[in-house]
């Protein structure tokens, strides 16, 4: 399972390169600058949590404590919610996916949280 959350960890990574350069240079024609605004906000904030589900997939290859792998499954939820929320309500126009993305954040929140735990735990073991 580590494995599985570093593997997911870098593929979002790369989806969020991808989702930034499409943002970038194919969104700007089309959307308002407040929806390339929404757009970029769902970039940043999904490669922020990239780091998060990183870190949390580490944790559990050097502990294998279950708050790792709860922290690492926060952070993938909150990217598809929050910044899925965004891209969707950037690309569709449809506003009311806005308010799915305050979910997303306290996935986030929650992950960060768990992350501390954990590392909280292990340090605590020693």
């Amino acid at each position: 399972m580590p494995t599985g959350l570093l593997v997911a960890g870098a593929l979002f990574g790369g989806l969020g390169v991808v989702l930034g350069a499409f943002g970038a240079h194919s969104l700007r024609p089309a959307l308002s600058p407040e929806m390339v605004q929404v757009f970029e906000t769902g970039v940043r904030y999904h490669m922020y949590h990239v780091v998060g589900v990183l870190a949390a997939g580490w944790g559990m290859v050097m502990t294998a404590h279950p708050r790792f792998r709860q922290a690492g499954y926060a952070f993938v939820a909150g990217i598809v919610v929050f910044s899925g929320s965004l891209y969707a309500m950037a690309l569709s126009g449809m506003r009311w996916l806005g308010m799915l993305t305050p979910i997303g954040g306290m996935l986030f929140v929650m992950g960060w949280g768990l992350l501390a735990l954990g590392f909280w735990a292990v340090n605590q073991s020693k």
